[in-house]
């Protein structure tokens, strides 16, 4: 069984299971591309994400292997402008919102230096709505800067993964509700949307487990005020889940778990929007014959926020 180590064990044993880290250009972003998304006054705009590259977070979560695709070090000043450049000359049309997502937290700066912040903000001018991501602790001055520098409206994406009271804390995040209580006050305070990234089945959690708590996470992510909960299904690849695997700790969620977290976070969403990660679903199923099926009826939910029948596949039932 996995122990629960102090903060510094807990660091040194997730890092020490590791895979290679990817070799990154920092004059270039690491993936970009377009997607749908519904906004909050319910039109489908054309969305820009845009996958920073830039040094590593300073904490080391549990489940998260985004740092592949990061640097040891601070990129240059006007690197981060340069790799938005890059990327939007290369999507098609102008997208009315921008996600600019970057490995870690957008006020951390050793990751996106604040003096780029007015190139930054210049580089994505042309979007109606930008959304940036941040640790709850970061949550400050740097994300008024930042507004202020926008001629649009600005979302803060934060990762409240899990409420749960015994799990949270072994992620690593090193925070605690009460932290996104005070994050998400300030940026409503301050005229900033917020957005919650919560987990669906992260470790130490069984199938039952892993669908309820992520439907009260995403209930509390509401009451805090949050304008979107973006439902992501805890997915392997940096080592540290691997060996929790083995240890029966951890295994991926069912395509039918997320399928139902999301369908029961609408019934408690309000004004509030749902969406469902899509990404790699094939991960979390064991039926080729309906995945695609599945996906388009998980994407269609995400952009009308309405339930939809469930897929009736002969071949496995839908689980």
């Amino acid at each position: 069984m996995h122990p629960v180590f102090s903060d510094r064990e807990q660091t040194a044993w997730i890092t020490a299971l590791r895979p290679q880290r990817n070799r990154v250009d920092p004059f270039r972003p690491h993936g970009f591309f377009l997607e749908q998304e519904r906004t909050r006054a319910g039109r489908i705009v054309s969305s820009g994400v845009i996958w920073l590259t830039n040094k590593e977070c300073p904490w080391r979560c549990l489940m998260c292997d985004l740092w592949k695709n990061t640097t040891t070090q601070t990129v240059p000043l006007g690197a981060i402008p340069g790799q938005i450049r890059y990327a939007l000359s290369r999507l098609e049309g102008s997208p009315k919102q921008i996600k600019l997502y970057n490995s870690g937290s957008f006020f951390d700066a050793a990751a996106i230096p604040p003096g780029d912040y007015s190139a930054i903000a210049l580089a994505v001018s042309s979007a109606e709505h930008v959304v940036i991501e941040s640790h709850p602790r970061l949550v400050g001055e740097k994300a008024l800067r930042f507004r202020d520098l926008l001629p649009g409206s600005l979302e803060v994406a934060l990762g409240l993964e899990t409420v749960h009271p015994q799990v949270l804390p072994r992620l690593n995040k090193r925070f605690s509700p009460d932290h996104f209580v005070r994050a998400a006050e300030f940026l409503r305070e301050n005229a900033i949307f917020v957005r919650a990234f919560v987990l669906v089945k992260p470790p130490f959690m069984d199938e039952t487990e892993g669908l309820d708590w992520a439907v009260k996470s995403a209930e509390f992510a509401f009451h805090c005020g949050a304008n979107v909960v973006s439902l992501i299904p805890t997915r392997a690849g940096n080592g540290a889940l691997e060996r929790l695997m083995e240890t029966g700790e951890y295994a991926p969620p069912r395509l039918s778990t997320l399928e139902k977290a999301q369908e029961l976070a609408l019934n408690i969403a309000g004004s509030g929007r749902v969406f469902a990660d899509t990404w790699d679903l094939r991960r979390f199923s064991k039926c080729p014959a309906c995945l695609e099926k599945r996906r388009q009826r998980i994407h269609a939910v995400n952009l009308s926020q309405q339930t939809e029948l469930a897929v009736q596949c002969p071949e496995c039932g839908g689980k």
